[in-house]
């Protein structure tokens, strides 16, 4: 048996949330074969173990029936957005998407988990998240630092209000980089936002 990969397959950010077509789950069950175990994450992605050498041609084939494929483990995940029901550009799905685009797949330190609201009702739990974006009206909050895992649930804790849609993906960019350069080995996000204060944090992105 060759080398072995796992990766990460999750639909695009759309009107109605996680949504998979049936054709789409059809190409998943052939490309993967009748003897595969698909896993279903917390974060709304398939796991999915591909031979090295065919990861190329499924990723490709994936992806033109409008999915996304990233890798899995140490990396931020798919934006876990909401359902959007408050429509298309109330809630934002606009800057979801290219939140989506930006962060998907980057390496880090501990697998990182990213949030969107599109209002206040807050349907995909962004403050147990690691970094979440909830759209306010016309301008979004920033919150840093939740955590779900455990006995003692965390709550993130707002870093910035009425932020502009074009400030989104830097504040958030700059986070993940200040985490990749300053984490002490696998150090949770939780903990690091602890340590390295809310302060600190709020000093780095002041300026996007």
């Amino acid at each position: 048996m060759g080398e072995i990969v796992k990766i990460a397959i999750s639909p695009a950010v759309q009107l109605g949330g996680s949504l998979f077509t049936p054709k789409q789950l059809g190409i998943i069950g052939a490309l993967l074969g009748s003897d595969a175990k698909v896993e279903m994450t917390p974060f709304k992605q398939l796991y999915a173990e591909v031979p090295v050498e065919k990861r190329d041609i499924i990723q490709a084939e994936l992806e033109q029936s409008g999915l996304e494929v990233n890798p899995a483990g140490f990396v931020t995940k798919s934006l876990i957005a909401c359902n959007f029901c408050r429509g298309a550009e109330e809630a934002g799905l606009k800057a979801a998407k290219a939140l989506n685009e930006a962060i998907a797949g980057i390496s880090t330190p501990t697998p990182l988990k990213i949030g969107y609201a599109g209002c206040a009702l807050g349907t995909s739990e962004p403050l147990i998240k690691d970094i979440s974006v909830i759209k306010m009206r016309d301008t979004f909050d920033l919150y840093v630092g939740g955590e779900s895992k455990g006995l003692k649930t965390t709550f993130a804790k707002r870093l910035h209000s009425g932020l502009k849609e074009e400030q989104l993906v830097p504040a958030v960019m700059t986070i993940i980089d200040f985490y990749k350069e300053h984490a002490k080995g696998k150090e949770k996000f939780s903990k690091f936002v602890d340590r390295v204060t809310l302060e600190q944090l709020q000093q780095i992105t002041a300026s996007v």
